[in-house]
């Protein structure tokens, strides 16, 4: 998998990382920082785009605030086809999926919280489902994620995480998060 490099955003305590593999709107000859992940969608599609670095940037700082989350957290925007391999790699399950987190060795974990890497067709895919555009699809999963490297799990908390993640949803101006959205019956 290649990267395009790092996006260092407006504080130092964030990244946003694009995959190459992702196709892009300027073209493969554009500079890395005027590129955006694309989904083959017509590029008047606005609501099909990805936010450029900077707003994602912007929104992971505002997010880890919320959440209360302190050190550097990095994003991947990627494939389904990269995803499905992290996911098979690290979860032993192989299927893409929208969102994995991967919390920081506790030897760094003062620093860095841990990386996040989100799946952009499935993002799309579910973006569409919901009736929103892409960007905002983008933000409910890294707001899901942060969470995770926060250190709650839908899966074991009995709600904790689902009550949090609908405060913050609401708090960020976000839709119904990820747990609510299953809860109410939307598959994801």
């Amino acid at each position: 998998m290649k990267y395009s490099g790092p996006r260092f955003g407006e504080a130092s305590r964030t990244m946003i990382l694009v995959d190459q593999d992702l196709d892009t709107d300027a073209g493969p000859r554009a500079s890395p920082s005027k590129r955006a992940p694309s989904t083959r969608s017509t590029p008047t599609d606005r609501h099909s785009r990805v936010p450029s670095v900077r707003t994602l940037t912007r929104f992971l700082s505002e997010a880890q605030a919320a959440v209360r989350l302190r050190g550097q957290v990095s994003v991947l925007l990627t494939t389904d086809r990269n995803i499905r391999r992290l996911n098979r790699q690290f979860r032993g399950k192989n299927k893409a999926t929208d969102v994995l987190s991967f919390p920081a060795d506790p030897l760094v974990r003062s620093k860095e919280k841990g990386d996040l890497a989100v799946s952009v067709p499935t993002a799309l895919r579910q973006a569409r489902e919901q009736g929103h555009p892409l960007g905002i699809e983008l933000k409910v999963l890294i707001l899901h994620g942060l969470l995770h490297l926060a250190g709650f799990d839908h899966e074991t908390d009995n709600g904790e995480m689902a009550r949090r993640e609908c405060l913050l949803s609401a708090r960020l101006g976000l839709p119904e998060g990820l747990i609510e959205r299953t809860h109410a019956g939307v598959s994801r």
